[in-house]
This record gives structure tokens, C-alpha cells and sequence, in this order.
């Protein structure tokens, strides 16, 4: 199979770095970037033949455009969730009078979303889901009550899509549905943030206490089938992109390496070659998904692959730099205490890629389940 770009999307490729040349050093905060994104129909790029408002794109210029993008030091995607999560969603479950609703918005880069799946005591275990949805009198609307936890762009975002229980008495995948919240509810909705070990705050808590819904995704009950597709386009395009800054990254840890001398001892050698290796492997494998010659375990493949190489990048970034590694900067003070340069946010970040986003052990549980027909593993087990 050839990984290759042909000639035929030169011109694609040279719109896409042009633009992003002549924009990136101009944007402002996250969210007027989204509509300086929307206004020039960079967001929503192949959602099929409608397009909503924005150009068509085929599979391989949203290839180009993903990786044009994380190369040119652009912000930090805050409409992401809405574009590569929410919206296959609803193309592919979604009713008419939800599409037009919801993805002209997202493709303008006017209202931006989060995801409220993860709850504390069932942070992969989404089976395991508690927050509740109660049916209202006028048979429209649903009140939701529960707490959601490992929530990003919380703080920032118009919309959540919330997966709650609504059949009550049900256990397990049965008895969940797919609803859109707003979040602009003052006084039903709480977001408060968590502090992280790398000083920052990319997460939050979620409170839902009697919010209303009334956006059904896929009916009532069907939430399970809804949310594992969405899981599987979160493993798409943006795999590719993932792909760009983590090449960066360990080419930052190659010149950190040489720096310090450790370079020239064999088993960092080695290390290294075998990340650049495996990194190109990512690479393949994640272009053969998408060409369509991956399997139902395609998604779970990719998170194990890249999460557990992330994880091990950290720790050689840290190693390569020898005692300087523990050392905070120069001015570091009690007015700002946690300060850490890129490596040290690199290997304190990546403890949790093995967790967040299906842990190692659910992935695999999946692929031994779904992909190799294994027995199903005795609930309670240890």
C-alpha cells in the first residue's frame, strides 16, 4: 500500500500552509480564532455533500489540512469535540432538524461543546454511568441530575453532550440515552476545574442538578449504540495531526540528548531510535485505518499504541537531561510555584495517557472481546 501524497493534492496543501502562514501569528483568544477558522470553511471539512456551509474536502485533504495544521504552531483546537466528535455523530444518528441546527454553528466556529461521558467510579466503565435523566410532564424534556468528572473545555463551551441514564432500574449498557445540554444554565449547572500535577487545569467536575434537555440523539434507550460510535471517530483524522506534534516532540528530546551528552550511551540510542520507529509505525497504521482496511478493534489498536509511546517519550525526556530534569527555572518563585518547562510538563502530562480517553486495560479488553472472540471476563474479577 502506498502511504504517499500524490502530486494532486500540491495545491491543497499549498492553500492550507498558506493561509495558516498568513493567520496564525494574528490569532487572538481560542474562541475568536474558531470564528476566523469558520469564516474562511476550515471547520467541517468532508461532512458530505451538504457541507453546511463549508467546502467539501476528501478524506486525504483532511489529511493534509490536520497535518498542515499542527505544523504550523497554530492555537490549541477549543471547537474540536463540536467538529470531530458531535458532528459525525449526529450526521450518522442525528435528525435533520438536528443537523441544521447544531452543525452550521459548529462549523462557524459559534458554539463549542464538551463531553460529558466519564463519571467518578466509572471513569472507563461507561456501562457503569449514573447520572440520571428524568422524563418532564410535557413529555419533551428531560431533567439531569448527576456529576460528570475529566471534563475539558467545561468552562469554555455552549453545549454538552451528556450520556445519562434514563430507564430507571436499568443496569449497565441498557436504559442510557444521548442528550444535548446547554450549558448556560445558572444555578442547574456547576463546572468547577481540577488541578492537575502539572500545575494546570485542562479538566473539570460537571454538577447537573435538574438541567434541562430536550435534544434526543438517536432516542431514548439507544444511548449505548450512539456512544461508541462517537468513540470511534474520535480515533479518526485527528490521530494523524496527534501524530505532527508528537514528531516535534521527540525531536525536541533527540536535541535535548545531544545536548547532554546522553546520546552517546547505547540504550538511550536505542530508546530513541525505537521511538522514531514505532512513531512511523503509528504513522502507517493509522493511514491503513483509514484507507478502510482496519477492524472493529482499529480504535482500541491506536489509543493502546500511541498512549503507552507518549508515556514512555516522557519518561525519556526527563532521563536524557539527567539531574537538570528535576530542576524548576531560573526564576521560579513562591508567587508562581509550579512552573515547569516542556519536558517536565511532557513526562508529568503523559502518566494519564494510559488512563484517560479508555484505559490500557479496557482497550484491550475490547479487542480481546469484540476482535478476537476471547470469554467475555467475569465481572467482579480482580
Amino acid at each position: 500500500m502506498d502511504f504517499d501524497f500524490g502530486p494532486e493534492h500540491d495545491a491543497f496543501r499549498s492553500e492550507a500552509r498558506d493561509w495558516l502562514a498568513s493567520h496564525v501569528s494574528g490569532a487572538a483568544d481560542r474562541r475568536t480564532w474558531e470564528h476566523t477558522l469558520g469564516a474562511a470553511g476550515w471547520i467541517g471539512l468532508g461532512w458530505g455533500e451538504d457541507g453546511y456551509g463549508n467546502r467539501r474536502a476528501t478524506l486525504t485533504q483532511q489529511v493534509v489540512w490536520a497535518e498542515e495544521y499542527a505544523r504550523s504552531g497554530a492555537p490549541a483546537r477549543s471547537g474540536h469535540i463540536g467538529e470531530n466528535l458531535l458532528a459525525p455523530t449526529l450526521l450518522a444518528h442525528g435528525t435533520d432538524e438536528q443537523k441544521a441546527r447544531f452543525l452550521p454553528p459548529i462549523a462557524a466556529g459559534a458554539e463549542l461543546w464538551c463531553q460529558g461521558y466519564s463519571e467518578p467510579g466509572a471513569g472507563s466503565d461507561l456501562a457503569g454511568v449514573r447520572t440520571a435523566a428524568v422524563r418532564e410532564p410535557d413529555g419533551r424534556t428531560y431533567r439531569v441530575t448527576g456529576q460528570k468528572i475529566w471534563t475539558s473545555l467545561a468552562r469554555e463551551a455552549d453545549w454538552c453532550f451528556v450520556l445519562a441514564r434514563t430507564e430507571p432500574g436499568s443496569v449497565r449498557h441498557h436504559g442510557l440515552t444521548f442528550l444535548l445540554v446547554p450549558m448556560d444554565q445558572p444555578g442547574r449547572i456547576e463546572v468547577r476545574p481540577i488541578r492537575q500535577m502539572t500545575g494546570t487545569s485542562d479538566f473539570n467536575e460537571v454538577f447537573f442538578d435538574g438541567a434541562h434537555a430536550e435534544h434526543v440523539v438517536g432516542g431514548e434507550g439507544d444511548g449505548w449504540r450512539v456512544a461508541m460510535s462517537l468513540l470511534g471517530f474520535e480515533r479518526g483524522v485527528s490521530t494523524l495531526a496527534q501524530q505532527i506534534g508528537f514528531a516535534e516532540e521527540l525531536g525536541a528530546v533527540v536535541r535535548a540528548a545531544v545536548a547532554s551528552g546522553a546520546v552517546h550511551d547505547p540504550v538511550v540510542r536505542e530508546r530513541l531510535v525505537r521511538q522514531w520507529a514505532e512513531l512511523r509505525t503509528m504513522r502507517w497504521n493509522a493511514l491503513r485505518t483509514l484507507g478502510g482496511f482496519g477492524d472493529a478493534g482499529a480504535p482500541s489498536v491506536t489509543k493502546l499504541l500511541w498512549a503507552g509511546w507518549h508515556q514512555r517519550l516522557g519518561e525519556l525526556a526527563v532521563l536524557v537531561r539527567g539531574a537538570a530534569a528535576g530542576v524548576g527555572p531560573a526564576d521560579w518563585s513562591a508567587s508562581a510555584p509550579y512552573e515547569l518547562d516542556a519536558a517536565q510538563h511532557l513526562f508529568l502530562f503523559s502518566r494519564a495517557d494510559t488512563i484517560y480517553g479508555g484505559s490500557d486495560q479496557i482497550q484491550r479488553t475490547i479487542i480481546a472481546e469484540r476482535v478476537l472472540g476471547l470469554p467475555r471476563e467475569p465481572k467482579g474479577a480482580v
